[in-house]
């Protein structure tokens, strides 16, 4: 498991539909190594923190193997690492592999799996395709998010090393799954809804 790019990137305002909207989904691969801090990496920022950002979102991965689909279903659209907003491009994490509570080590770094990344409007604007966010959630190549278990220094090319899997064995695709199509496995449901490392607000979505 490897860290391909790291990304960040500011706060901008664009046009969208008329209207100027401040938003921190363009993240550019950086050479340099950078710090990774308990709410997020040096040198990037979060617009709107009533929904994005946060401990439970310190940090957004997404797996190097899904830019070959969406080079696919976007022909006409150059796709550079950061595309989708993340902080991490990685090699070797698939949703579906990665447990919800699964520790990692990155040198210094410790790191948690708290949950998948919803799309927002925002990914419509970064792609300029206001399809985009449906089209995202439908592949369900959603990457997913780390807390940040201790801070440290990382940079491209750095190795991800498992140090604990979560024995509740529910990954970030199931996640995913339930969120589209809750009920088609109540089990699941039911033990989604008293996982400890999923963040509150996602417990009570399951819950109620």
């Amino acid at each position: 498991m490897k860290l391909i790019s790291v990304n960040v990137g500011l706060p901008r305002e664009v046009t969208w539909k008329g209207k100027t909207v401040s938003t921190g989904i363009f993240k550019e691969p950086i050479n340099d190594h950078v710090i990774v801090r308990a709410l997020n990496l040096d040198g990037d920022r979060q617009a709107d923190l009533t929904v994005h950002g946060g401990a439970d979102k310190a940090v957004y991965v997404y797996p190097f193997e899904h830019y070959d689909y969406w080079r696919g279903e976007l022909p006409d659209t150059e796709l550079t690492f950061g595309n989708f907003g993340e902080n991490f491009t990685t090699a070797g994490l698939r949703e579906e592999d990665v447990n919800i509570g699964d520790r990692f080590q990155i040198g210094s770094v410790r790191l948690m799996v708290t949950q998948p990344r919803m799309p927002c409007y925002k990914l419509g604007i970064r792609f300029r395709r206001p399809d985009m966010v449906k089209r995202f959630l439908a592949s369900r190549r959603t990457g997913f998010y780390f807390r940040v278990l201790q801070e440290g220094k990382v940079g491209t090319g750095d190795t991800l090393e498992l140090v604990s899997r979560d024995e509740n064995n529910v990954t970030v695709a199931d996640i995913t799954q339930l969120y589209v199509n809750a009920e088609d496995n109540p089990g699941l449901l039911h033990r989604a809804s008293r996982l400890e490392a999923l963040p509150k607000s996602w417990r009570e979505y399951f819950q109620r």
